[in-house]
């Protein structure tokens, strides 16, 4: 299919001083986490909350800072996470995507708003049945 790049928009939400800064992201569902290099988790004054242990692409494991929180916006979406402080750009997981409710577009290869929910973001809360009280 082809790399797909958005323009997302990052801030910290535990900072209202500071200015939200627009990145270009890679775009990548085959990725889990939101990725920031240094110089962008330094623009947000990202706090490092613990290290985690993650697997590269090519099966090297490093320990990487992870630091937040971090608010991620895109079109009419929003999404607050943690992010893995690495590398040299930007890159949009599928967890900051899922929980935003985007989908890329294939033809066009693009990010966009699910159009199965345009409006607000949707989700599934599989086992959860409204109404029911705990142990029945």
């Amino acid at each position: 299919m082809g790399l797909v790049y958005a323009e997302i928009e990052l801030s910290n939400p535990s900072d209202a001083a500071l200015s939200p800064i627009v990145q270009k992201a890679l775009v990548d569902r085959g990725s889990t986490w939101l990725v920031v290099p240094q110089h962008v988790a330094n623009q947000l004054r990202l706090q490092v909350l613990e290290e985690r242990e993650i697997t590269l692409a090519d099966g090297a494991k490093r320990v990487i800072p992870y630091a937040g929180p971090v608010r991620v916006r895109f079109a009419n979406r929003n999404a607050f996470a943690g992010a893995l402080v690495m590398g040299e750009e930007v890159l949009l997981g599928a967890i900051p995507m899922e929980d935003m409710d985007l989908v890329i577009h294939p033809l066009s290869r693009t990010l966009m708003a699910n159009p199965m929910n345009p409006n607000i973001p949707g989700s599934m809360a599989v086992g959860a049945v409204a109404g029911r009280k705990d142990g029945e």
